[in-house]
């Protein structure tokens, strides 16, 4: 029996791993990698091409977005002094899922999800509001998941220590950077 595919907004490998673990048990997952927020450049090829080989690895489809920052500059113009989890990061959220939305009723997708939710830094209720919010204008499906629970965020760790993933320091945009952010694998 052929599973039905799902849309998965992935921000990097270390949260995509227990995500992708769980997806599979019920859906076909095939990853959007749609992140205009992450800075520098550098730093989005590094978690990219990570996210891009365990992809492949898994056989699992992998699917880029445009890298615009300009666009998520403009949409978050104004809040650059916002704390971590305010209105900036709210915003930054809804362009990202908006793209994943438009991305899979464009390719006839019937659901889709995201990563974001396994993130202890992330507030994943107002993320799972902004999801269904998006899915109901763009009449799709929003898979309603708080992937952190049931010890997710502890598996997906996991998962990224044993597959050597790089881990990144902040969130990815350039107004959460306040270390600079290692190279290379942890």
């Amino acid at each position: 029996m052929t599973k039905e595919k799902i849309l998965l907004h992935a921000c990097c490998a270390p949260c995509s791993g227990y995500v992708l673990e769980q997806l599979s048990l019920d859906y076909e997952p095939v990853i959007f990698y749609s992140n205009p927020n992450i800075h520098p450049e550098s730093e989005y090829f590094l978690r990219r091409d990570e996210l891009r080989q365990f992809a492949a690895s898994k056989s699992i489809a992998f699917v880029e977005d445009q890298y615009d920052t300009a666009e998520w500059v403009a949409c978050t113009r104004g809040l650059e002094n916002e704390p971590e989890r305010g209105s900036r990061c709210t915003r930054c959220f809804a362009l990202r899922l908006q793209k994943t939305a438009s991305y899979a009723r464009q390719n006839d997708f019937k659901s889709f999800t995201t990563t974001l939710t396994v993130s202890p830094h992330k507030n994943s209720s107002v993320i799972l509001e902004i999801g269904q919010w998006i899915a109901a204008k763009n009449e799709i499906l929003f898979l309603s998941r708080d992937f952190k629970k049931k010890d997710g965020y502890k598996k997906a760790t996991e998962i990224a220590r044993i597959e050597k993933f790089y881990r990144q320091q902040y969130c990815g945009c350039v107004y959460s950077l306040s270390v600079t952010p290692k190279t290379g694998k942890t």
